[in-house]
C-alpha cells in the first residue's frame, strides 16, 4: 500500500465474523461484506479483532479472514489484522502471521488483564515491531483492557515509522489536539468510539474504526467529509441521526448487535460464539426500529447503502 496517511482515515469497518449454523466461518457471507464497505469507499478493512470476536477463533480461522480479505480487495483497501494478546510472544506470533498472510498492516491492542507499567507497554509494542515488517496500529481501549496508553508512550512510539496510527477508545475527544504536537505529522488518530467519533474527527482526528459503519457505510463516509470540509451543520445533523443508531447498538455488545443488524438485510447470519449470546426479542426490536427511523429520515440519497444490499431487508424494518 501506499503511504499511511493515504489510507488510515475516514471511517474504518471493525468487521464482524460471519458463522453458519454449524458454527464455522461463512466465507461468502464476510466476501460480501469486504465487498460492500470497499463499494461504500472504506480504505481499510479491519479483521480478526474486537467486533469479529478474536478470542473466540482459532489461528486457522485468524489467517482464513486475513487472506479472504486480502483476496476480496485486491488493493483496493488496506487490510489491518487484528493482532493484539496480552502475551507477547503471542502477539508477535499473530503479527508474523497476519504478515504472512499478506495483511497490510496489524491492529495491537494494549495487553489487558495482567496492568503492565508505561515502560512495560513501550517495550511490549517494541518488541512486536522488531518482528515484523508490518506497519503497526496501536490499540488504546482501557475500558477493556484496565491500563490506558498514555499520551508520552504513544508519543514516544509514534518516532518510529513502524507505528502508523493509534485507534483511541478512550472517548475523550480533546486527545487529537493535545497529542497532535507530539507526533509525527503522518500518525494518524482514529477514534475507536462511535459515539464521540464525530466530536473526535472536529477536534482533528483522522477517521475511526468503527462498528456503525458496518450497517451504514455510506452515511458514515458522508459524515466523515463533512467534518473535513468544515460543513459542521451537516456534520451535526448525521450525527445526531447516527447517534441514535449507535446508541442503540452499543446498549449490547457490539459483536452481537451489528451481527442481528446487518441478519436484518440478509448479508450474515446473527450467529455468536460462547461466552456471547444472541439477542433478546426486546433487544431485537429496539435494533430494528433505530434502523426503520433511521431510514425514514432526511437524506435518504445517504443511506443508499441500505437499499442496494445484495439481499432483500428481512419484514422486521420495512
Amino acid at each position: 500500500m501506499n503511504h499511511p496517511a493515504t489510507w488510515l482515515a475516514g471511517y474504518i469497518p471493525d468487521l464482524p465474523t460471519p458463522f453458519d449454523n454449524a458454527g464455522e466461518l461463512d466465507l461468502a457471507a464476510f466476501r460480501r461484506l469486504c465487498e460492500r464497505q470497499i463499494a461504500a469507499g472504506a480504505t481499510a478493512l479491519v479483521v480478526g479483532e474486537l467486533t469479529g470476536e478474536d478470542s473466540t477463533l482459532s489461528d486457522a480461522e485468524h489467517s482464513a479472514l486475513t487472506r479472504i480479505a486480502v483476496r476480496t480487495s485486491r488493493g483496493r483497501a488496506a487490510v489491518i489484522a487484528g493482532a493484539g494478546s496480552n502475551s507477547t510472544s503471542a502477539a508477535i506470533e499473530l503479527s508474523q502471521r497476519a504478515e504472512a498472510d499478506g495483511a497490510d498492516a496489524v491492529l495491537s491492542v494494549v495487553p489487558y488483564y495482567n496492568k503492565p507499567t508505561q515502560a512495560g507497554l513501550y517495550a511490549h509494542f517494541c518488541a512486536i515491531a522488531e518482528a515484523t515488517r508490518l506497519p503497526i496500529v496501536l490499540h488504546d481501549v482501557p475500558s477493556r483492557t484496565v491500563r490506558e496508553l498514555s499520551d508520552d508512550t504513544v508519543a514516544q512510539l509514534s518516532q518510529s515509522a513502524q507505528f502508523v496510527g493509534l485507534r483511541d477508545a478512550t472517548g475523550d475527544i480533546s486527545r487529537p489536539q493535545r497529542l497532535r504536537s507530539l507526533i509525527r505529522p503522518e500518525f494518524r488518530l482514529l477514534s475507536g468510539d462511535d459515539a464521540t467519533a464525530p466530536a473526535f474527527l472536529v477536534h482533528g482526528g483522522d477517521g475511526c474504526i468503527s462498528v456503525t459503519s458496518n450497517l451504514i457505510p455510506d452515511l458514515c463516509q458522508y459524515l466523515y467529509r463533512c467534518c473535513k470540509e468544515d460543513d459542521l451543520q451537516t456534520a451535526r445533523a448525521l450525527a445526531i441521526r447516527i447517534g441514535r443508531l449507535t446508541a442503540t447498538l452499543l446498549r449490547e455488545p457490539p459483536s452481537v448487535s451489528i451481527k442481528y443488524a446487518l441478519s436484518l438485510f440478509g448479508l450474515m447470519a446473527p450467529h455468536v460464539r460462547l461466552p456471547l449470546l444472541e439477542l433478546t426479542d426486546t433487544a431485537k426490536v429496539a435494533i430494528a426500529e433505530a434502523i426503520r427511523t433511521t431510514d425514514e429520515s432526511p437524506a435518504p440519497h445517504a443511506l443508499k447503502c441500505i437499499a442496494t444490499s445484495d439481499a432483500q431487508p428481512a419484514n422486521a424494518v420495512r
